[in-house]
């Protein structure tokens, strides 16, 4: 069966999408976090409805994480790569994969067993999307947290609400392979950011389907996470400022996004000058300029 079935109702055609024809890659990426991605692996392969492809790129690490993936042998894929960061660790999975619907999960979190089923449902109900996500749970040392309103996810065009920070996780996304032929990959010149980098090109110009249930578990504790690193805020102001000259944006989204940079740039320079780094404090004046 095609995975687009077409039919006319009355003068309007109308299309469908069975969710059975969906096929799935899922791109799990890994850096010396062998017990984790581990834990990770089996949360995808217990799917209810399983993927058709795992990949794993294993990014250099050096605790004996391909040895530990030997036991999945078979049944995934596995990619040894050396340590370049976690945008090219995904978009080397993300070459690999074979099927046009791709997911991806970060080694330190896990999935629900019903994650793919009920995004092709909602894929299935809610036709005309290229991408959908899901909501999450929290929790740091194995304690639940509660998301804070500012976190709060939406449906349709939602570029405005992605402006303040990353509402989307890279492991809650369903995306079909014509979402990154039209606005590329993970920028792998961005250390930190890269999501809200991505999601932000994604978000100007697809709209983008939430599926409101907790299908994912994000998982903090003591080990390294790009989202601990200190100046955040500087790789948003990039991906700002790479927005305003991508071309790609409305003129209200334009006036929205030079508001956000002026805000960002406002709140990092003053960080700057709290701890002395006057080039960089230098340097964020001079973006909110743009």
């Amino acid at each position: 069966m095609p995975e687009y079935c077409l039919t006319i109702a009355g003068n309007v055609l109308i299309y469908s999408i069975d969710p059975g024809e969906l096929k799935t890659s899922v791109v799990i990426t890994t850096w010396n976090r062998r017990d984790m991605v581990v834990e990770a692996i089996d949360s995808v392969l217990a799917q209810v409805d399983p993927p058709d492809q795992v990949i794993v790129v294993d990014d250099g690490s050096t605790d004996g994480t391909l040895s530990r993936l030997s036991h999945f042998c078979g049944r995934i894929d596995i990619l040894a790569e050396a340590h370049r960061g976690v945008s090219a660790a995904r978009n080397r999975g993300l070459s690999a994969a074979r099927f046009p619907w791709v997911a991806f999960l970060d080694s330190d979190d896990i999935w629900r067993p019903r994650k793919l089923e009920r995004q092709k449902q909602r894929l299935a109900e809610k036709p005309g999307y290229w991408i959908c996500y899901t909501d999450e749970e929290w929790r740091r040392n194995g304690q639940f947290l509660n998301p804070r309103l500012r976190h709060r996810k939406f449906s349709g065009w939602i570029y405005l609400h992605c402006l303040p920070l990353c509402i989307i996780s890279p492991s809650s996304v369903l995306v079909h392979r014509r979402v990154f032929e039209t606005v590329g990959a993970f920028d792998t010149a961005l250390p930190a950011c890269e999501d809200y980098d991505l999601w932000l090109r994604v978000a100007c110009s697809f709209p983008i389907l939430f599926c409101p249930e907790r299908l994912i578990v994000k998982r903090a504790g003591p080990w390294p996470q790009l989202s601990q690193q200190h100046s955040l805020d500087k790789y948003r102001i990039i991906a700002l400022a790479k927005m305003l000259h991508s071309g790609r944006l409305s003129e209200d989204q334009k006036q929205s996004t030079r508001g956000m940079l002026r805000e960002k740039c406002r709140i990092y320079a003053q960080g700057c000058r709290k701890h002395g780094r006057l080039r960089e404090q230098a340097w964020a004046k001079e973006m909110a300029e743009l």
